[in-house]
């Protein structure tokens, strides 16, 4: 499929996923993950419309980031994007990359231990920002997954009171890769339920909804339990 059939398709299933759960598609927001394209193929995404780009590791982001973000674009040019792009960094951030990230990345989806709130805030600080982030919660359990466990979020939440420049705006999640689309449901119901929790619990200066969860095999079981961003890879911008 071209990439605008895949968007059409992704569309498609997600309205119907939408209709399914009585949920309305303005709620719901798609990050095309580029990690496995290049700059054309970044390109292409933007200048079909899709703003929100995720990227797992600044190493692989970086060139597309310069050539998309890091100078102005002369829109008469044939590749030139139609809009700017949003960028998340959906992966594991090392505190000895936040230099790089903070200020490029409008989003970090991978909020999961003091040390790394710590450096984001005084990369912040120095930038004088605020930095919207999501808390990586490790619901499934697994040894191989970053996060939280469910029982230190709060805990965590509350600590983050310390740091100002630092703007919880959701949770995080990953389902395990390897089952059936509907055996990640659990996952993303049990993350909804800690994000309700954390809301009731007040502990945040203010109260969040977004719920970061569902990929390419999931993003329908996900959009049905609640997700309100969808990182999208090979289903969406396909890969190199």
């Amino acid at each position: 499929m071209t990439l605008s059939q895949r968007i059409h398709d992704v569309e498609r299933r997600l309205a119907e996923a939408c209709a399914r759960s009585g949920r309305n598609r303005s709620e719901i927001e798609l990050i095309a993950v580029t990690k496995y394209v290049g700059v054309p193929e970044t390109q292409a995404v933007l200048r079909q419309g899709l703003v929100h780009m995720g990227e797992n590791r600044w190493q692989d982001a970086a060139a597309k980031w310069n050539a998309i973000s890091g100078s102005k674009w002369d829109e008469s040019r044939e590749n030139a994007p139609a809009g700017q792009a949003v960028w998340h960094f959906i992966g594991s951030l090392q505190t000895n990359k936040v230099k790089d990230v903070i200020g490029k990345f409008t989003y970090i989806h991978s909020l999961d231990r003091l040390s790394l709130a710590q450096a984001i805030e005084r990369r912040a600080e120095q930038l004088d920002m605020k930095v919207p982030c999501f808390i990586q919660v490790n619901v499934s359990g697994e040894d191989s997954k970053h996060g939280l466990q469910a029982e230190e979020l709060i805990p965590f939440a509350r600590q983050l009171a310390d740091y100002p420049h630092i703007e919880p705006v959701g949770l995080m999640t990953m389902a395990p890769l390897d089952g059936e689309a509907e055996q990640s449901r659990p996952h993303f119901r049990g993350l909804r339920e800690l994000r309700d929790e954390l809301n009731r619990s007040a502990v945040l200066r203010q109260q969040v909804n977004g719920l970061s969860m569902g990929m390419s095999g999931d993003f329908e079981v996900a959009v049905e339990e609640g997700a309100t961003w969808l990182r999208l890879g090979t289903v969406l911008v396909g890969h190199n």
